[in-house]
């Protein structure tokens, strides 16, 4: 049991950086000239996954993309589903062993 816990903390922690990773290269691409949009699939995709808490935070730390409209709505409320998806993980809900 304690196995399937820390896989799931380490599951938690690679999507979370892998989020905040993508957004970082988002930002750099748009400060050497690129393209803003480009990308936002993998955003979204990434913030379902269990990155939303990273990109809505990294968001302000970087002070980057804060004038979309879609991002700043639904990046704060996936991240209350899954805060509430990983309490329910942590708590035993999804291991049945």
């Amino acid at each position: 049991m304690t196995v399937l816990y820390i896989l799931f903390l380490v599951y938690i922690l690679a999507i979370n950086f892998y989020a905040w990773r993508l957004l970082k290269t988002q930002r750099d691409s748009w400060e050497d000239g690129g393209p803003a949009q480009k990308g936002d699939g993998k955003l979204i995709l990434s913030a379902i996954m269990g990155g939303a808490i990273a990109i809505y935070v990294s968001m302000f730390l970087m002070r980057f993309r804060l004038s979309n409209l879609l991002l700043m709505i639904l990046m704060p409320l996936l991240a209350v589903i899954n805060l509430y998806c990983f309490f329910l993980g942590f708590r035993g809900i999804y291991f049945f062993f």
